[in-house]
């Protein structure tokens, strides 16, 4: 290959006395005779495409050939490891004709300076956080600052034995850099993400130390500029490539990319960089430009780090004051989610895992995968420092209805071909499998699966603290309903509304053409304000509509029973800083019955009936207002007449996965004439969507009661009635209709039973340390009255268990108990959660979970 040409998309400055360099001439570096160990470049003429190099990168074209390089820009692509400092020496000179080896950093001799629409920030305002759904709304204009050029560095002055000689000092050349990866992940909250990468947020300076060769950075003399581009396309119109210039001391003003110098050594120099708090988050590329005058300037290509969401940093919209919850929301890897019926919340312990190091690159290509990014990248990261777009991208990522997202959801019972949804219980192995497989669907999910991925994607992300378990309610068409809430400001809406918001990554509903769901403000649920998006209408109608009963009987239909109070119960988190659980129903909803409840409620009506405007983007408002209108108007029909008997139905003994099913009934007598009643009972299992399956029990008793009366009846569904029967929920609903003989009239009522299982026992046999292996047992047994097959117990945690370990058990016979001995090897201090899970085709997974806490290696690590 002949000579190269450099047309630089730097504007070319020259220094005084000095004539421009004709094209093809040689650009010599003069240091006092010495070769120049950078490779030289020859001049060309100032030529500029923005079309094809907006992007500011150096084109170079061979002048044989008249085609360029691979390698557009001469910089290194390779990472630069913080403790290894990586050095330019022995790199030759392109004029001694000898091949250069390779060097870690490669410099491009570039014109003096940028030109004036290259240069970085002065200052700017904060920009609005733009909360646009999709691309039905064009994003905001960028910022001022840009759009406006930093100042300009004082021209340098040469000393006279300079003017003298004519012989000018050597330009500045960088040598390495250090990224100080360890004291800027301690400082910024992210050391547990890994030592080998720089992870920082936004709104908080990270340092960075750069070597030099020859000399060291002179003040006034060497102009310093850092570049800053997220995404394939970075434009300085769109936020995603920032230049400014290194100025002295810390950086300052928020809003704007700036870098400060800090401190220095003889040949070295510390500098300090901030991102603005409203800065797009994802994988940056950072480059430098060096201008020491006279035409000596090179600019580099210094390598990748991350940026995230900052709840540290008061200007960031996801900023949480409260340190216990930071900590909880922000920090924690674990959690717990809440499952069962409204008479029987169980917790489920979950290992969300934001901080294994592969997680974090796989949540970064979550955003990558998601539609509107294939559409438009450019317009996509654009949009990425707004909180509210990203949880709204992550919501449909997290399911696989549109966009091949990380999971596909099975109410069906049948499992066929993946895995069971009971079975999970954590989410790194879920999103390892996703990317493992080329981003193709995990099977199988169901709410709280998705609920809990989703929790993992939003503290990835730093997004804004999501709770560490999403709320569980119990809702219309299900046993209960797992979501998440997430933690942020909200600018496009009223004051007040910002604060927690729903978001729910289950596939549903169609909002703005997705499966897709929020942010929606809890505070407006609450208040009735369903004009306000996200998905509102939907949200308010999860935790506010009743319930009724009909009987069917070929196409006739009776109602039979209507409920206003049983939805939206019991909505429940963990507690910060415990293990308990929290009620947190009174965030969403007044008191039921209250003036303020029936205020919200004909609120939320009147909006969706056309007494308020629907706002335009919310694009499938309309289809989600039959939740608000059941029983096919807007005010529901008038309750059944006042019943003759009541009756009352309950568990005798607790309901126990493998023993009998010991249930009662009381029936009384409302009335001062006696009555005689047929009294159907069934027992049929219910998925957890809340489609029920056919009756596997039947019976019908007939009372006589007296005035004033009651009677109790009892009875046993044994577990060869329905074992076989029982889903992956464990769940059976029993049902009493009583029909009285003079009137006919009907009266209805259920109960929903969830089988418990048998807990697992973990008991840990030695003190537990990071690094050093440490013994625990764990009991178990078979909760069936008969032998089961293929058992094997799962274990993971984070920092206790990389990945998933498994344990072959083989057959347990009928009801046996047994235990098992084994050794774990933490590998990350503090608070830990070690999940172990029993399974078998023979019956739903019995899961158990310890809390541990880690030392740390007496050595440090």
């Amino acid at each position: 290959m002949g000579p190269l040409a450099c047309q630089p998309l730097l504007k070319s400055r020259q220094g005084r006395g000095s004539r421009a360099p004709r094209q093809g001439q040689p650009l010599h570096c003069t240091r006092r005779g010495d070769s120049c160990p950078l490779p030289v470049l020859t001049a060309a003429t100032h030529t500029r495409s923005t079309a094809e190099h907006g992007d500011g990168r150096l084109a170079l074209t061979d002048l044989s050939s008249g085609e360029p390089p691979a390698k557009a820009f001469v910089a290194a692509g390779a990472w630069l490891h913080s403790t290894h400092p990586l050095s330019l020496a022995g790199c030759q000179a392109w004029e001694s004709g000898a091949s250069p080896a390779k060097p870690p950093l490669k410099a491009a001799a570039a014109a003096a300076s940028p030109p004036e629409s290259e240069r970085g920030p002065s200052a700017r305002k904060r920009p609005g956080h733009d909360p646009h759904p999709g691309w039905a709304t064009p994003p905001p204009p960028p910022p001022p600052w840009l759009l406006m050029p930093p100042a300009r560095p004082p021209a340098r002055r040469h000393s006279e034995e300079e003017k003298r000689s004519g012989i000018m000092a050597p330009g500045l050349q960088l040598a390495s850099i250090d990224w100080l990866t360890p004291r800027n992940n301690q400082r910024h909250h992210t050391a547990e993400m890994g030592a080998q990468r720089l992870v920082v947020r936004r709104g908080q300076a990270f340092d960075l130390r750069l070597h030099f060769l020859a000399r060291g950075y002179q003040p006034g003399v060497d102009a310093i500029y850092l570049i800053a581009e997220t995404g394939p396309q970075p434009e300085r119109q769109s936020g995603t490539r920032a230049v400014f210039l290194l100025g002295l001391g810390q950086p300052e003003g928020r809003g704007v990319w700036s870098a400060g110098y800090i401190s220095s050594g003889p040949r070295s120099i510390d500098v300090a960089v901030l991102a603005p708090p409203g800065a797009p988050v994802g994988r940056y590329q950072l480059k430098t430009h060096l201008d020491s005058g006279h035409g000596q300037a090179a600019s580099y290509l210094l390598g990748d780090f991350i940026l995230l969401f900052n709840a540290w940093c008061p200007e960031d919209d996801v900023y949480l004051a409260s340190d216990p919850e930071r900590q909880e929301y922000v920090l924690s890897e674990d959690g717990i989610l809440y499952q069962g019926n409204p008479d029987w919340i169980q917790p489920a312990p979950w290992n969300y895992g934001q901080f294994e190091e592969d997680v974090v690159d796989i949540c970064l290509k979550l955003l990558d995968r998601n539609l509107n990014y294939r559409r438009n990248p450019a317009k996509d990261c654009s949009l990425r420092g707004s909180a509210v777009y990203i949880s709204r991208v992550l919501s449909a990522i997290v399911n696989s209805n549109d966009d091949n997202g990380v999971l596909l959801g099975n109410w069906s019972e049948d499992y066929s071909g993946g895995v069971r949804p009971t079975q999970w219980s954590g989410s790194v192995a879920i999103l390892r499998q996703w990317y493992g497989a080329g981003g193709q669907p995990v099977r199988y999910g169901q709410c709280w699966v998705f609920a809990a991925v989703m929790c993992t994607a939003v503290n990835c992300h730093q997004l804004s603290p999501a709770p560490e378990t999403a709320p569980s309610g119990f809702l219309p068409g299900r046993n209960f309903h797992v979501w998440n809430e997430c933690w942020m400001a909200r600018r496009d809406l009223p004051v007040g509304y910002g604060g927690w918001q729903v978001l729910d990554a289950t596939p549903q509903e169609r909002s703005d053409g997705l499966y897709c769901c929020g942010p929606a403000p809890v505070a407006a649920i609450r208040e009735g304000d369903v004009q306000h998006r996200y998905d509102a209408p939907f949200v308010f109608s999860m935790v506010n509509a009743d319930r009724v009963a009909w009987l069917l009987s070929g196409a006739r239909r009776e109602k039979l029973h209507w409920d206003e109070s049983s939805i939206g119960v019991h909505i429940s988190t963990k507690r910060v800083g415990s293990q308990d659980r929290e009620d947190i129903t009174s965030n969403y909803k007044h008191t039921e019955g209250s003036v303020a409840e029936r205020r919200a409620f004909l609120r939320a009506l009147t909006a969706r009936s056309g007494g308020e405007a629907a706002p335009a983007a919310t694009g499938s408002a309309e289809t989600r207002s039959s939740a608000l209108a059941a029983g096919g108007g807007l005010a529901p029909p008038a309750p059944p007449a006042e019943a003759p008997l009541s009756l009352q139905l309950r568990l005798v003994e607790s309901a126990e996965l493998g023993q009998d099913l010991h249930l009662g009934l009381l029936a009384r007598n409302l009335q001062g004439a006696p009555q005689e009643v047929k009294l159907s009972l069934s027992a049929q299992p219910v998925l957890h969507d809340g489609t029920p399956r056919p009756p596997f029990w039947q019976d019908t008793h007939y009372l006589s009661l007296r005035p004033r009366e009651e009677k109790p009846l009892s009875w046993r569904i044994t577990y060869g009635q329905y074992g076989q029967h029982l889903g992956e929920d464990r769940q059976v609903e029993v049902v009493a209709i009583a029909e009285e003989s003079a009137s006919w009239q009907k009266m209805l009522v259920e109960k929903t039973i969830t089988m418990a299982s048998p807990a697992l026992a973990i008991s840990v046999l030695a003190p537990v340390v990071e690094g050093r292996p440490f013994p625990l047992h764990v009991e178990f047994v078979n909760p069936l009255p008969e032998p089961v097959g293929g058992c094997v117990l799962l274990v993971e945690g984070g920092g206790l268990v990389k990945g998933q370990a498994s344990i072959q058990l083989g057959t347990l016979q009928a009801q046996e108990k047994g235990g098992i001995k084994f050794q774990l090897t933490p590998y990350k201090s503090g608070p830990r959660q070690l999940h172990v899970t029993l399974t078998s085709s023979h019956f739903p997974p019995i899961k158990g979970w310890k809390r541990l806490e880690v030392a740390p290696h007496p050595g440090g690590s």
